[in-house]
């Protein structure tokens, strides 16, 4: 009887199937995160109502899972380097599913709050495994095409969120938004197990800095409570200028800590790379681009252009969609050219979008508006995943999780300074105008938006620093 012969070519078939598989399972972990981050905001009233609180406390039911999120990110991408990343992602669903549950049966604001940071843990865990996972599994010539289907499925998630969120709220109750993470998340669960290689990552014998976690995590906290609150507080208030100033001073224990400790929670030399640091920053810069923008355009559709809700979200579609249909592609670009065309292409009409919706006025026709959104999401298409490349690439193989966990850490401060700046330029315009009709509203619109577009722009000189990442 002859036996069949296991040829290499075998071998390597086997090994691309799985890489996909590998692909499908994060992207559905990435999905569900996306999707939750996403999906709770038009839920906010309704549950304000009925467990009987205020709109200030309500709040937190957001606003814990961002400082949560932020303040783990970088901890829980040094934990998957020393554990693996296999272990973190398993144990990351394993906490956002948990905190799922227990916020679907919250009877009150407090456990709803306390549940929502058990999910941030969870997700932190998520997001600082997530792309070093696809990083350690495709080969360099694929990694942008693989970042970029990610990517894909972020922006699903986030475009699908709202109006899967005010359906279920509506035909069901707002428990439902939390409890559609567990079939999705057991299937993910299931995936991951079978198919995300137990040798991902991992070196047992480095310890784990707990005071640097500590450190940062609490400077982080420090600096992102004070952009929170800075429009409700005051800009120039004691609370807010204190905030800053604790924040500082435990940013400047922690880099000092890093320096000194011989296996830092934050390896420092990752920065002294040009591509690493450089594709750091842009991602810094186009995020608070990109949430400014969000911050800002549904105040010029509903309040400046007097537009339904519902309306305003379907011109608002525009850009996320655009996005998810670039990002894989501009990946696949990048593997072929490098990082640095796309990227600071990406960048560049990006600005040039969000500068051209700072001239739009009260007359200018919805068309032009979804046209512009379209160019913005086509600039952030062709941006993200060449440089999401870039920087996975800048990082030695041990030091994934951590990589992973300061791209997602660029896009949690991103989103804050954005919507803060973004805030802050706006009311200051608006309270600097005497009272009177639509114009002056749409002179603050117009500020802030060239703010965002300057960011952005500045943004795309970083990026055209990178260089084609490695093996």
């Amino acid at each position: 009887m002859t036996e069949a012969r296991h040829t290499p070519t075998d071998d390597a078939l086997s090994a691309d199937r799985t890489r996909w598989w590998v692909l499908g399972t994060v992207g559905v972990g990435t999905f569900m995160s996306a999707l939750d981050a996403s999906i709770v905001n038009v839920a906010l009233p309704v549950i304000r109502e009925e467990l009987g609180t205020s709109v200030a406390t309500v709040e937190w039911v957001v606003t814990v899972y961002l400082l949560v999120v932020s303040a783990t990110l970088l901890g829980f991408g040094r934990i998957a380097d020393v554990r693996g990343l296999r272990f973190t992602y398993l144990l990351g669903f394993g906490v956002f599913i948990s905190g799922s549950v227990l916020a679907g049966v919250s009877p009150g604001v407090g456990w709803l709050v306390a549940s929502r940071a058990l999910q941030a843990i969870g997700a932190a865990m998520l997001y600082a495994s997530a792309p070093a996972i696809l990083t350690t599994t495709f080969p360099a010539e694929e990694r942008g095409r693989a970042l970029g289907l990610q990517a894909t499925m972020t922006y699903l998630g986030l475009t699908v969120g709202p109006p899967l969120g005010g359906l279920l709220v509506d035909a069901v109750t707002w428990r439902a938004i939390f409890y559609i993470n567990v079939p999705v998340g057991l299937a993910a669960v299931l995936l991951a197990w079978r198919f995300v290689p137990k040798r991902a990552g991992g070196r047992s014998g480095e310890p784990f800095d707990a005071r640097g976690a500590v450190l940062f995590a609490s400077g982080l906290v420090a600096l992102m409570v004070a952009l929170n609150q800075g429009h409700a507080w005051g800009w120039t208030s004691a609370p807010v200028l204190s905030l800053v100033a604790l924040s500082l001073l435990l940013f400047s224990a922690f880099v000092r800590l890093q320096r000194r400790t011989t296996h830092p929670m934050l390896d420092l030399r990752l920065f002294s790379a040009r591509t690493f640091s450089a594709a750091t920053a842009a991602a810094l810069l186009n995020y608070v681009a990109v949430y400014s923008l969000i911050f800002l355009m549904p105040f010029y559709l509903i309040q400046g252009r007097g537009l339904a809700p519902g309306t305003a979200g379907l011109v608002l579609m525009a850009q996320s969609a655009v996005m998810a249909m670039v990002a894989p592609l501009s990946g696949t670009l990048s593997d072929r050219i490098g990082p640095r065309v796309p990227a600071t292409m990406g960048l560049a009409v990006f600005s040039a979008a969000i500068i051209g919706l700072s001239l739009l006025d009260s007359d200018a026709p919805i068309a032009a508006v979804v046209v512009a959104l379209a160019c913005a999401g086509l600039g952030t298409g062709l941006f993200t995943s060449p440089n999401n490349s870039a920087l996975m690439g800048a990082a030695p193989r041990d030091r994934q999780g951590i990589a992973a966990g300061v791209l997602a850490e660029a896009r949690n401060v991103g989103m804050v300074l954005g919507v803060g700046l973004a805030g802050a330029v706006f009311t200051s315009v608006l309270a600097g105008r005497e009272p009177g009709p639509f114009p002056a509203f749409f002179d603050a619109v117009s500020a802030a938006l060239l703010g965002a577009g300057a960011a952005a722009f500045f943004g795309a000189t970083l990026a055209s620093l990178e260089r084609r990442p490695e093996g």
